[in-house]
């Protein structure tokens, strides 16, 4: 294994490297911190995939670590028997798509080039596409695997390398190990296969997706909505503001409105063109209030009931709604509760509600929605953070169970409502978003007045998530210490006595290992905590609960307080 200033030497050395990448690796000569923070370790590839700032280097994405990664993954893919003429049961080929981030489609047919250098058949989108429409095109094209250039909502300088399994789902950890081994036996360089483009598309190893495929995914999106009742009775008059935050949300978004019936879909002007450098928001992250002021000034001036934004990979959805005279946005939790009752009163009234039915949501997420099911006898199931899990849960159910998926989420404004795909899908959480403000608005009540009435059904429960961000390339050695410290002097309470622990990184049945702190607290609160797996953050969950909004929120501020001083012990 080479050193750090050995592996900067041999990118400076090898003839692969282009003369623009040693130009840039050049300019930080003599600068050993940043060598060693660019060539001390590859990306960690996990069941995340890659993510990373674009820049030269093995710890960082560019079209060496994107040819690397794919390499290993295709070692995978061939052992498995998914190449052309090979024998998995699984599937045959790979489907590749990306987002509009900087480099992306430079990426994408990277990855295609090496996959079909090693024999891999691959279905390549002719453009951007929602990261949804991936993992639906994984399972509508019988692949054995796919390949989603994406950084979600991270700052312009990342990108990202999300792989896919059969099932749709992003890699479980199995696979994720092997393909992580592949790379560590291989050489970034020497053992890297690649085929011109274009020679691929001629010998028809690389196979182009466009329109068609986009047809068959939005009507079985379309085949989740429950009911046209409260869309006919309103939805022409329905006034919805939607912004894309300049991502691949642009066109499949409205486009699904469009179909439903709504009448007046208000796009924010500046924000419907792809554009990898975000130019209106500091970040592209629709949980963030500061994204939505563009849009918050078209509703205003358009007098719309709400808004909707998707991240710029469009798996991800956000609302904000009219609360009399302002415009508030919704969290999450309070966008998939809102969903979760709408679903299963819809469903019961169109007598479309499958026997057993089941709802699926991280454990990080609110558990008001958790009330919500146990009032409507409706089966919960909680897994890990990450959207593969949920995806997991599905195949379970329909390979070995009679139960029926109905809703799963996370809080961090991920939804899926029905199982043509295995990841969550913000062109489905919008349709069903603007259906549920229907069905309010059919009953002459706003999207918030409705929220309101929830609370005042099944309790009221407020919910905040916060992040210590750590910097510098020892960040993620900080956040180790963070974790190891708090479970070497456990606290008997923060905010409220604690009732129980659960440390997933132990054996925990029905759970993977994973590096999370669970803490339940008195009156039905509790808290999490674990590292980010994308991004140099420890993230913390607060949920608080309590009789009325006064107490629920005296809750949260005592719970968020002592979770705050934890992480600074």
């Amino acid at each position: 294994m080479r050193t750090y200033m050995e592996e900067y030497n041999y990118w400076l050395s090898s003839d692969a490297v282009d003369a623009a990448t040693k130009q840039e690796l050049e300019s930080i000569a003599g600068n050993e911190a940043e060598i060693e923070g660019r060539f001390k370790a590859m990306l960690t590839f996990g069941t995340a995939g890659l993510r990373g700032i674009m820049k030269a280097g093995i710890g960082a994405m560019n079209v060496y670590t994107v040819r690397y990664a794919t390499q290993g993954f295709a070692n995978l893919i061939i052992e498995k028997g998914g190449q052309i003429g090979g024998d998995s049961e699984e599937g045959n080929g790979v489907a590749i798509a990306h987002d509009s981030r900087l480099n992306s489609r430079l990426f994408a047919e990277e990855a295609a080039s090496v996959l079909a250098a090693n024999g891999i058949k691959v279905y390549l989108f002719d453009d951007l596409r929602p990261t949804p429409e991936l993992s639906f095109a994984v399972r509508e094209t019988g692949s054995i695997a796919g390949i989603n250039i994406t950084a979600s909502h991270n700052p312009k300088e990342y990108n990202g390398y999300k792989a896919y399994w059969a099932d749709g789902a992003q890699l479980g950890p199995e696979h994720a190990d092997v393909v992580s081994a592949e790379i560590a036996r291989i050489d970034i360089f020497k053992d890297v296969k690649r085929m011109d483009l274009n020679e691929a598309l001629e010998k028809g190893l690389v196979v182009m997706l466009g329109d068609e495929m986009d047809e068959t995914y939005l009507k079985r999106v379309m085949e989740t909505s429950i009911t046209r009742k409260y869309i006919d009775q309103v939805a022409s008059e329905m006034k919805i503001v939607f912004t894309p935050f300049h991502g691949a949300g642009y066109k499949l978004v409205p486009e699904i409105l469009r179909r439903q019936g709504y009448g007046a879909i208000i796009p924010v002007a500046e924000q419907m063109v792809p554009d990898g450098n975000f130019p209106t928001v500091k970040s592209p992250n629709p949980e963030n209030t500061e994204g939505f002021a563009l849009a918050i000034e078209y509703a205003k001036k358009n007098g719309a009931e709400f808004v909707i934004g998707v991240d710029p990979d469009s798996d991800r959805c956000g609302a904000v709604v009219k609360a009399g005279d302002e415009y508030k946005v919704l969290s999450g939790n309070q966008i998939a509760c809102l969903m979760l009752d709408y679903i299963i009163t819809a469903r019961r009234e169109t007598g479309t509600m499958p026997e057993k039915p089941f709802v699926c949501k991280s454990i990080v997420s609110t558990v008001m929605a958790n009330r919500i099911c146990e009032m409507n006898d409706v089966k919960m199931y909680e897994v890990l953070t990450g959207f593969k899990f949920i995806g997991e849960k599905i195949k379970e159910h329909e390979d070995f169970g009679d139960e029926h998926f109905i809703f799963g989420f996370e809080e961090s404004i991920g939804f899926l409502g029905g199982s043509y795909a295995r990841d969550k899908d913000a062109v489905f959480a919008a349709m069903m978003l603007a259906e549920t403000g229907c069905y309010y608005k059919a009953k002459g009540m706003s999207v918030y007045d409705g929220l309101q009435e929830l609370y005042k059904k099944y309790g009221y429960y407020i919910e905040n998530t916060e992040s210590a961000v750590f910097e510098g390339y020892d960040a993620q050695d900080k956040m180790k210490a963070v974790m190891t410290n708090i479970r070497a002097d456990q606290p008997s309470e923060i905010g409220l006595p604690i009732t129980g622990i659960t440390d997933y990184l132990t054996d925990v049945p029905g759970f993977t290992k994973s590096n999370v702190l669970f803490y339940d607290l008195e009156g039905g609160c509790a808290v999490a905590v674990r590292p980010s797996g994308t991004e140099p953050k420890v993230k913390t969950y607060v949920m608080a609960s309590g009789s009325s909004a006064e107490e629920a929120e005296s809750n949260r501020k005592a719970i968020r307080e002592a979770v705050n001083k934890l992480l600074e012990a």
